[in-house]
């Protein structure tokens, strides 16, 4: 706004400014609107993924009517999130040179993050199945037999390889510091969370109460089009943010440079 040299430009960005000055009475009413945002988001996704499920699990179908899709669907998003941000940090750590923002230990923690959810994840399968042979229902029992050993058996079984046999190798610190082997578990396990959601919607569809109703899904030229055309619209989305907007907050940036020279002059001072 400051620096624009046309006036139109000027005017526009005065007004996406709102008043903003970058005075320390500014700073701090960002600073705090920042804290009660982050506070909101943590709720707002437990709320989101939670009603989600009540999708699901309001429905009658075997295979939906479960009281697990809450707790379950939460981790999954928080899983699959950590997945995706892995994906993308990686390469744009290594292609702009990123290493000092994007450090190891970033890539570490989210690691252990990703490697806690998996279990929860994993949990979540084997109480599903348990719960279809205990609970004596027929219904659930056929579903989950169905989806073992039925038409999508591959399926689910390359899912739950890729949802909790492939992050275990997270456990070793060696692979959670390699980017090369973090990536390639993050893909494996985006891969993992697209095939639980197609397992979940598909083979409790393809066979219900009803046996005239049932058939097998295969998808036509505008399903693999819608897919494929989401996927291009993200990317699409984020080369352009990459290309136009800072990826690393500038102004967090320099409140933790800020912060460094002060330790480090008082550091100095305690020094003999």
């Amino acid at each position: 706004r400051d620096r624009a040299r046309n006036r139109f430009v000027q005017i526009v960005y005065g007004i996406l400014a709102m008043g903003w000055r970058g005075s320390a009475y500014h700073w701090k009413r960002y600073e705090i609107t920042y804290l009660i945002l982050a506070a909101l988001a943590t709720p707002l996704v437990l709320s989101v993924h939670t009603v989600v499920s009540f999708d699901f699990s309001v429905a009658i179908l075997p295979g939906w009517h479960s009281t697990i899709f809450p707790p379950y669907f939460v981790a999954g998003a928080i899983y699959s999130g950590f997945a995706m941000v892995l994906v993308l940090a990686i390469p744009l750590r290594t292609f702009y040179g990123l290493q000092d923002f994007i450090t190891v230990r970033h890539l570490q923690n989210m690691a252990k993050v990703m490697l806690a959810t998996g279990l929860i994840v994993g949990y979540g399968y084997g109480l599903e199945a348990f719960m279809a042979f205990y609970s004596g229902n027929l219904y659930e029992k056929f579903t989950q037999v169905n989806r073992m050993f039925g038409p999508y058996a591959a399926s689910y079984w390359a899912l739950i390889f890729c949802n909790v046999v492939a992050i275990q190798v997270l456990w070793f610190k060696s692979v959670r510091n390699n980017p090369v082997w973090l990536f390639l578990v993050s893909l494996i396990v985006l891969v993992g969370m697209w095939l639980e959601r197609y397992v979940i919607v598909i083979t409790s569809l393809h066979r219900d109460y009803l046996p005239s109703s049932w058939g097998n899904y295969s998808p036509t030229m505008w399903d693999w089009t819608m897919y494929l055309g989401t996927i291009g619209f993200f990317l699409a989305l984020m080369f352009l943010f990459v290309r136009l907007l800072p990826m690393i907050s500038i102004s967090e940036m320099q409140t933790l440079l800020a912060e460094s020279k002060e330790s480090g002059a008082a550091t100095n001072e305690e020094k003999p």
